[in-house]
């Protein structure tokens, strides 16, 4: 009987014709695994039609049918199992015959010490485990591939999807001039500088270029240049050998080495140091990267798409960016005009957003009061469309079904009274609500600014990725 909390004892299948033997080795393994026994081949088929076993132990002669050609019909039926031969033979050349053709583990020579059985057969039961072990992983990791792989595809579906032109809502003059000029250099392999502020829309610039260029079937990667220090965004871009430096325990490949073939986006180069500009001008010039701590260089071929908030030919002048690079990077210059210069599209988007976090968040919003209209006409957008784009999605959540969205459900940035407009004032009694409430928002806000990149939120957020997906999951959103 196996007493609860107890390790289950392995099974173990004994084949022998002499009874002698067959009931020595019972006696020195009966307390510690399960046991069958059987005095033929055909009889140790029967059992292993009726049960698995961890090691099978069987002697090589036997009447009407070998050691050897029972162990090659259990392949078929137990193949994990692990199988001893007992032989009493020196014929080197028919033992490992022996051994390749039953997938024998370990041949047994008569006659033998006891201590050396038991040594065999816990060595056969490990093996047993681990292979059971690697089974399980090898099962684990075929499940993960195919989950990855359909939610890659979804997600290289929905990054196509998103990053069309037509996905760029605008009637201004301006941007549908930079939608002619991008369209020429599509297929040409020159870099490309976006220029503008925070929240106009580089990165969905600098996408839609990719996936309407003929890379589009390549990665597109993305690398915000302000996010890591030096040395670790080099490592980032252009990888590294082991033991390059403290902690790099393994070859890593680089960014632009994955990108090969494809685009890499590198934001907000304006805030980069001049020794990274020296490595990244070289690799412009040059085409070619050398991982830290290597002196073999590798030829890449990557399209770069750079962006950045700042006035770069300023950086130049104040001697904050090099000169050189600042060419190399602007070859083909685009400026993004602010949402304030674009107050026409302001009503486009709002319109295009009700749409979008009606059907995410599963509201009927019935469209915007002309009170509310005329103050998001008004206001200045400092985080341009970005910002708006919160706007919506917060005003969707504070609005009925079936009603309009109104002037006070317009949470602006430089209000700063989220809390108060929520109504977290300290006489409000039902703090577990309004507590609720507010990190729903505090979620969806992240989520929504972070273009839907749930390790970006979670890091905004301060918790962990898997986190986020438990609050994700327990509000429904």
């Amino acid at each position: 009987m196996i007493m609860a909390g107890k390790k289950r004892k392995h099974s173990i299948l004994i084949v022998d014709d002499e009874k002698g033997i067959l009931n020595a080795i019972r006696r020195q393994l009966q307390d510690t695994y399960n046991l069958f026994t059987a005095d033929s081949g055909i009889g140790a088929l029967k059992i292993l039609n009726k049960n698995s076993v961890s090691v099978i132990i069987a002697d090589q002669r036997m009447p009407e049918m070998t050691g050897v050609e029972f162990l090659e019909k259990t392949l078929s039926m137990v193949p994990d199992s692990i199988k001893i031969l007992i032989t009493a033979y020196a014929d080197l050349n028919a033992t490992i015959d022996a051994v390749n053709r039953g997938k024998i583990f370990y041949y047994l020579a008569k006659p033998w010490e006891p201590e050396e059985l038991d040594l065999i057969v816990r060595r056969a039961i490990d093996q047993f485990e681990l292979k059971q072990e690697n089974t399980r992983l090898i099962s684990e990791l075929q499940e993960m591939n195919k989950f990855l792989n359909l939610e890659n595809r979804v997600l290289k579906e929905t990054l196509v999807s998103e990053s069309d032109f037509s996905k760029i809502i605008t009637n201004d003059p301006e941007m549908l001039n930079l939608f002619k000029m991008i369209n020429k250099i599509l297929n040409v392999n020159a870099t490309v500088l976006l220029e503008g502020e925070t929240g106009t829309g580089k990165e969905l610039f600098a996408r839609a270029i990719h996936y309407n260029s003929d890379r589009k079937d390549k990665l597109f990667v993305v690398q915000n240049c302000a996010a890591l220090p030096d040395t670790l965004l080099e490592s980032e871009l252009f990888g590294h050998v082991k033991g390059a430096f403290t902690g790099a325990i393994n070859h890593k490949k680089g960014l632009l080495e994955l990108a090969h073939q494809g685009t890499i986006f590198l934001d907000e180069i304006g805030d980069t140091s001049p020794d990274f500009q020296v490595r990244l001008l070289r690799f412009l010039q040059e085409g070619e990267i050398r991982p830290l701590g290597s002196v073999k260089a590798k030829i890449i071929d990557v399209r770069v798409i750079a962006a950045t908030n700042k006035i770069l030919s300023e950086e130049v002048a104040r001697g904050k960016f090099r000169e050189d690079l600042f060419y190399r990077l602007s070859v083909f210059p685009l400026s993004l005009p602010p949402l304030r210069k674009r107050q026409k599209d302001v009503s486009l988007l709002t319109d295009y957003f009700i749409e979008k976090y009606s059907g995410q968040y599963e509201k009927k919003i019935s469209g915007v009061s002309e009170g509310a209209r005329k103050l998001l006409g008004s206001h200045h957008y400092p985080g341009n469309v970005r910002e708006l784009e919160n706007i919506i999605a917060r005003a969707i959540l504070l609005t009925d079904d079936n009603t309009l969205i109104e002037a006070e459900s317009l949470l602006f940035s430089e209000s700063n009274h989220l809390g108060k407009d929520m109504g977290l004032e300290p006489d409000n009694n039902d703090l577990k609500e309004k507590v609720a409430e507010l990190e729903k928002e505090m979620i969806l806000s992240a989520i929504t600014r972070n273009n839907k990149n749930l390790s970006g939120a979670a890091r905004q957020l301060n918790i962990t990725r898997q986190g986020l997906y438990k609050k994700i999951k327990r509000y429904g959103l």
